[in-house]
């Protein structure tokens, strides 16, 4: 009989076992023999320029190796605009947290002992901490006259990169970037409408909230070869920056990505460098691995963003202008996605006519990093609120608003490119289907407990990135799949599925290798929603090739034509005739003995696909809010979801409730807070608020299926597109259950208080 097709099946992920056991091994679990433990001194300031650093009295404490400023590592080209190049600050400290110097020690708890002993002497200077202010020309400087650098090529690998023209009506010396997509006259179109909307949305800069800290590992060899170990989410990126800011050549740098505890975008390349330059200083292993309040203090969490939004209907519904300005908080460092927050904010709808600006603006705080999906989430907070916003203005029902105006396929996008296939439509359509068939009541009347239904929709673009993959045969007829990836999300699962069914084999004969950069082919970051678009193209490729060889092989051996022979249960046999085969096993064995006249099977494939494949979903959200406290609670969340193709259910409904998590975070408890020194308030889990296990409602799933032409057996990415519209969701679900329609994230209990009591008169 033949094997059962893979595709399709929720499997569970390869790893589970080992990871629910308690068996995983993680980057700080790692112990080499003579390993030496690093702590960081921060800077207590968010700017200010260092006149000195001491410390003396911590390298005389006995077990202390070493205390390190940043002139004293072994870095080549030190970019005080770049954290990679410059792990530690030179002239000035950027934002409270900054790292200054790092201790070195036989043992954490020593090192932790002596770091406390360093004395750096600052001189303190005017700090830009609100982003507004920061774009204003007399605003204090974050960075010094002619220093460069953007973050584009990090943003790139998440899938939210440039494609936009600049803005020139702004330049003041903190707003490092602008972006502008513009068609039409905005001017026309809003006095063609009939019901102008105006508003302003924030978000607050959000930490990424996984269990693991950030660790890395560095040890070189006496003959020079460094080895990195560590959690990150890109294994040949963290390779080249490594390689780079050492001066080394990339074939002396060898980087293994342990397990991952979480990383949703923010974990690519921060302590590594560190790491290396102290082991090549000392010629000792070091471990540097952060703590909880480190995290929060020196990492790279979603930045902050400020939205203005001006949107044009008519009473039909109908579309005719959107006008927007577009703030992103950079933080201290470059790469604020505020391109492809623009490029979604403008991109879900029809409108003739449009005109979006965006600035990315540098403060002395923590340089951003990527978050799932990132600049899409605060885009679509503000352009799904105003879309509720407008269908209330012109009594018309929000989701058939939606429906109206949703691009579909050949649609331009704000770009002026044209949309390729998309399941927008579809999944509206979906949803409006499940909606009617579950009564969705609002009850924004009198009594304590207000129930209300809101909906939002969100998308992203899909990532691209040029990958390769190897299928090899072994002894026993199972198949092995090398691939350079770090496994984030289960993708060694879906591989293996991709590889079984391209192959012909059952998926319990294969074996997926998440290899190092020594001996793995090249693949792109973990992040974009890619890896299954791009990766897994390049497995059912080399997959395909190695079925080729093993059928070429068979053909030789039964004294038949290829086209003939068919692959089941296992063996390679003649088409109706079922007793004239051979096992794969046997094949194999005939390829690896002494003598073997046949060359063992290697199937490789590569993709290098520029076409994205855009995904994406639609919420329904229904929360409870007490009028007495404003304590919102949401009771149940529906996504509708385009996934192409599901290849491994299970997985894809694990991404979906994990987003929704992640959506009441940003929706009702999130937020970085920064007082008007630009210190943290907080730093700590006590202050920052993950949602817990009871405040997750329970998500209910439907996949919709629009192929794309490029994923493996028509699969897109479908990490990203179920947090984006979650927020927002939620936040129109509030609005319909109150009345009241806050415009900040999160939506607090206090802040929903105080808005209800404002209404009350």
């Amino acid at each position: 009989m033949s094997a059962p097709s893979a595709i399709g099946r929720s499997l569970p992920r390869l790893d589970g076992g080992e990871k629910v056991s308690g068996l995983t091994r993680f980057a700080a679990d790692l112990r080499l023999p003579g390993m030496l433990h690093c702590r960081l001194v921060l800077s207590p300031h968010a700017h200010a320029r260092i006149v000195g650093i001491d410390g003396k009295a911590a390298a005389a404490v006995p077990g202390v190796i070493g205390v390190f400023g940043g002139r004293d590592l072994p870095l080549r080209h030190q970019d005080p605009t770049d954290r990679n190049r410059c792990p530690l600050a030179l002239e000035r400290v950027l934002f409270a947290g900054h790292p200054v110097a790092a201790v070195v020690a036989e043992s954490e708890a020593l090192a932790e002992d002596a770091a406390a002993l360093v004395t750096v002497e600052y001189e303190e200077l005017p700090a830009a901490i609100d982003p507004e202010e920061a774009m204003r020309p007399e605003a204090p400087r974050v960075r010094e006259p002619g220093e460069g650098g953007s973050g584009e090529e990090a943003l790139a690998m998440h899938g939210a990169g440039g494609g936009a023209q600049a803005v020139t009506s702004l330049t003041t010396p903190n707003v490092v970037s602008t972006v502008q997509y513009s068609r039409g006259d905005v001017a026309r179109g809003l006095a063609e409408a009939e019901v102008v909307v105006e508003r302003r949305y924030r978000t607050p800069m959000v930490h990424q909230g996984y269990l693991e800290p950030r660790a890395a590992v560095a040890s070189v060899d006496a003959m020079g070869q460094l080895c990195v170990w560590t959690s990150t989410q890109a294994l040949f990126h963290t390779r080249s920056e490594v390689a780079e800011a050492l001066g080394l050549p990339e074939h002396r740098v060898r980087v293994v990505a342990t397990p991952l505890g979480g990383g949703f975008g923010g974990k690519f390349v921060l302590l590594e460098p560190l790491a290396a330059a102290l082991a090549v200083a000392l010629r000792r292993p070091v471990a540097v691995v952060l703590t909880r309040t480190e995290e929060f203090l020196a990492t790279t969490p979603a930045p902050q963003s400020v939205i203005e939004v001006t949107t044009g209907a008519r009473r039909d519904g109908t579309l005719t202008a959107l006008r927007a300005r577009v703030i992103f908080d950079a933080g201290a460092f470059a790469g604020a996605p505020v391109s492809i927050a623009c490029l979604m904010l403008g991109g879900y709808y029809r409108v003739p006519h449009l005109d979006i600006r965006g600035y990315e603006v540098l403060t002395h705080k923590p340089g951003n990093g990527a978050y799932r999906a990132p600049g899409a989430v605060q885009a679509t907070f503000a352009i799904e609120s105003q879309m509720d916003e407008v269908a209330r203005a012109i009594g018309m029902d929000p989701l058939e608003l939606r429906l109206l105006n949703a691009v579909q396929e050949g649609d331009a996008m704000p770009n002026g490119r044209p949309w390729p296939r998309i399941g927008l439509r579809e999944c509206l359509l979906r949803l409006k289907e499940v909606r009617a068939g579950h009564g969705t009541a609002s009850a924004p009347g009198g009594g304590r407990g207000r129930r209300g239904t809101g909906i939002a929709v969100g998308g992203w673009m899909g990532g691209i990135e040029p990958a390769s993959a190897v299928c090899r045969l072994d002894r026993d007829g199972t198949l092995t799949i090398v691939v350079g990836t770090v496994d984030m999300s289960g993708t060694s699962t879906t591989f293996a599925q991709i590889a079984a069914e391209a192959a012909g084999v059952p998926v319990e004969d294969v074996a997926v290798i998440n290899a190092d950069t020594e001996a793995a082919p090249y693949a792109g970051a973990s992040g974009g929603s890619k890896i299954t678009y791009t990766v897994g193209a390049a497995v059912e490729r080399a997959a395909r090739e190695a079925r080729r060889q093993i059928l070429a092989i068979a053909a030789a051996h039964l004294e038949a034509a290829v086209e003939d022979l068919e692959l089941v249960d296992r063996r390679v046999r003649v088409r109706g005739v079922p007793d004239r085969g051979v096992a794969i096993a046997e094949l194999a064995k005939l390829s690896m003995q002494f003598g073997a006249r046949y060359e063992p099977v290697l199937g490789r494939g590569s993709t290098a696909t520029i076409a994205r494949a855009p995904a994406f979903a639609a919420h329904l959200a229904e929360v409870e809010v007490d009028a007495e406290t404003g304590h919102a609670r949401v009771t149940r969340h529906l996504v509708v979801q385009d996934v192409g193709r599901a290849l491994n259910p299970a997985a894809i409904e694990g991404q979906i409730q994990g987003a929704v998590a992640q959506g009441v975070g940003w929706a009702l408890l999130e937020r970085m807070v920064y007082d008007g020194e630009g210190q943290l308030l907080t730093a700590t889990l006590m202050d920052y608020a993950l949602p817990q296990s009871d405040q997750v409602p329970p998500v209910e799933i439907a996949l919709v299926e629009v192929p794309s032409e490029a994923g493996p057996f028509g699969a897109k990415g479908v990490g990203e597109p179920p947090i984006v519209a979650a927020p927002a969701a939620i936040a129109n679900a509030i609005a319909d259950a109150t009345g009241c329609r806050l415009r900040e994230l999160p939506i607090t209990s206090e802040a929903l208080y105080r808005a209800l009591a404002a209404a009350a008169g």
